[in-house]
């Protein structure tokens, strides 16, 4: 009997364990943003398990289908032709800004997740709306920045947020920025709606410029900037006819000041971050490469940390670990509606800035 026992209780221990491990359904939602290759193209780790794709271009839906060996079984046309057929518990958005909106507004009422690139919405007006259906439907609205699984990053927050060797911060410099997306070759699809000052928001300033709203947003502990300052710029108005292409945001706080210079003109691409203090100051010049210096020291210190630790290496990781609620969402972290409610709000007051030459004050 004690033998049947033990047999039985590993058979469910194993079942449980089983359970725990299975992998999150999710479905693709757009594929006109190229960071969807992100998903589409990632290894198999065993904790997502894509169920479907929509995508009205058919053209689009094969191309990329092919290059990542998926088969068009799993493309839909529509979302409620998707959800008829499959019932996904999250989905990944990689469509236009502009389009975030209508995939909350369909998923949230069916209680799927929703994780969408950044940034979070095109305006304050999309962001509210969002905002009250997630919190209605009890859903989780994450927002997706690659420098989010940067463990530079990580280290220099782990730094400045307990007795800081640095002091109390002064200056944050963000530098999010390529030679332009054109001049890349980003696909026509992508390219369509980048450059459209309706479907993204604006260019540069809102392309690379939530990057730095969402770091300093994280570095303050949620706290918004009492003003916006910021000057738009079109350097290239024969290729970028529409949009900026060159944007510099200034965020004042009560004792410490952001620098967001986000760029579809520089000559190299470069996302990194500069934290000065007191004493001393951090930079982040990639995922893993750090250098610092405090007073009293000689000479600069650089470290090559290791990447993060799973499930915080990786965005679908991580929204798999959120759903299964192995992961829990902070108000303060990256990812979190919070933050990015405030990121909005930023790039909002940027581009009215910009338009009135004039510094502008938060509510």
């Amino acid at each position: 009997m004690k033998t049947l026992l033990i047999t039985v209780f590993c058979l469910l221990s194993g079942i449980q364990i089983s359970l725990a491990q299975s992998p999150v359904k999710i479905a693709v939602v757009g594929l006109t943003h190229s960071h969807v290759h992100w998903i589409l193209g990632r290894e198999d780790k065993g904790d997502i398990e894509i169920v479907g794709i929509v995508e009205p271009n058919e053209d689009l839906a094969r191309r990329f289908t092919a290059r990542h060996g998926l088969s068009m079984d799993l493309v839909y046309s529509d979302m409620e032709s998707l959800f008829q057929e499959v019932s996904p518990e999250a989905v990944t958005a990689f469509g236009s800004i502009y389009e975030h909106l209508e995939v909350v507004q369909a998923c949230a009422p069916r209680g799927i997740h929703v994780m969408v690139e950044k940034p979070l919405a095109v305006s304050m007006e999309h962001a509210f709306e969002m905002q009250s259906l997630a919190k209605k439907h009890n859903i989780h609205l994450l927002t997706n920045y690659e420098t989010t699984w940067y463990a530079s990053n990580h280290e220099v927050k782990k730094q400045v947020s307990y007795d800081s060797p640095i002091g109390p911060l002064r200056r944050v410099i963000i530098n999010d920025g390529h030679e332009g997306p054109m001049e890349i070759g980003v696909n026509q699809e992508f390219l369509e709606w980048l450059t459209d000052p309706v479907q993204n928001g604006g260019g540069a300033v809102i392309d690379f410029g939530c990057y730095g709203a969402n770091l300093m947003t994280w570095l303050m502990n949620g706290e918004k900037p009492i003003s916006v300052t910021a000057e738009l710029k079109q350097i290239k108005p024969d290729i970028y006819p529409e949009v900026d292409d060159e944007a510099t945001i200034l965020l004042d706080y009560p004792e410490t000041q952001g620098v967001i210079q986000a760029s579809w003109n520089w000559p190299f691409s470069r996302k990194d971050m500069e934290v000065y203090g007191k004493t001393g100051y951090f930079v982040a010049k990639n995922n893993t490469r750090l250098v610092s210096r405090t007073a009293g020291e000689g000479s600069e210190s650089v470290q090559t940390l290791p990447a993060r630790k799973y499930p915080y290496d990786d965005p679908f990781s991580y929204l798999a670990a959120v759903v299964r609620g192995t992961v829990k969402v902070s108000p303060g972290d990256l990812s979190s509606l919070e933050n990015n409610m405030v990121v909005v709000e930023i790039l909002d007051a940027a581009r009215e800035s910009a338009a009135k030459g004039q510094r502008v004050y938060l509510k």
